[in-house]
């Protein structure tokens, strides 16, 4: 595939309606950050599935719907061509629906729960539409949005407080989102920015070794998705060990 037909993404869809809808989902992302919902709610001292299930759906609207629209909505990254009418009501509804979600929650949980609700929603909208003159929009800001955030809020959601258990996972999932960032920028610009992308590597007994943009992209992607799926497992491992 020459450079410039690079896919926007390694889990993009073929351009079409629904593939397109399916690649801004960005399956394998949302999948991992949802992960981290699932371990902060393991960690807790009592495993509520009902509250697992309603964190997770929230998240999923907050992020994998709403954040992910506004993403695309704001500079078509993807390069899909879903109108943008259809991305601003996919980002509203899914916003609303993560809020509503909350608000329900807050008669189980208390109103512990509405600081929660608040960053969640200023999140999304700081980091996606680049508010605050983009200090949000960040690797920093990035790992503690959806990284720190989701593990914290899933805890507190379980156990009605924060502890240092949550704490030390928050930073444990800060630091596996930011090692993500790091890694799907330089892929995000070979994918999506370069017309051409060529390095030489001369070895010490005079080789030349030439890389084109696949060979610069593989270890890249190879270390995201081994990430991703060690992340999720650790996320099942540590569901099935305290679910009935």
């Amino acid at each position: 595939m020459k450079e410039s037909e690079l896919r926007p993404a390694y889990y993009a869809a073929r351009p079409g309606r629904w593939g397109d809808w399916w690649t801004i989902l960005h399956a394998p992302y949302t999948a991992w950050h949802l992960s981290y919902v699932v371990i902060g709610a393991a960690l807790a001292p009592t495993l509520d599935a009902t509250r697992l299930l309603a964190t997770l759906g929230a998240f999923f609207l907050a992020v994998g719907v709403s954040a992910h629209a506004l993403d695309e909505l704001h500079g078509r990254p993807l390069g899909t061509s879903i109108p943008r009418a259809g991305l601003a009501l996919a980002a509203g509804l899914g916003l609303l629906g993560a809020v509503a979600l909350g608000v329900v929650g807050v008669a189980e949980v208390g109103a512990g729960l509405v600081p929660f609700i608040l960053v969640g929603a200023f999140l999304v909208l700081a980091y996606d539409l680049e508010l605050l003159g983009g200090r949000v929009h960040t690797d920093v800001g990035f790992a503690a949005a959806w990284g720190a955030f989701p593990v914290l809020t899933a805890y507190y959601a379980q156990a009605e407080r924060l502890d240092l258990a949550a704490a030390l996972a928050a930073v444990g999932a800060f630091a596996l989102s930011y090692a993500q960032r790091s890694l799907s920028t330089p892929a995000r610009l070979l994918r999506r920015r370069a017309l051409q992308a060529e390095a030489a590597v001369t070895l010490r007994d005079g080789t030349v070794l030439t890389l084109g943009a696949q060979d610069l992209l593989r270890p890249l992607e190879r270390a995201l998705r081994a990430l991703c799926w060690s992340t999720l497992a650790v996320a099942a491992a540590l569901a099935v060990s305290r679910l009935p």
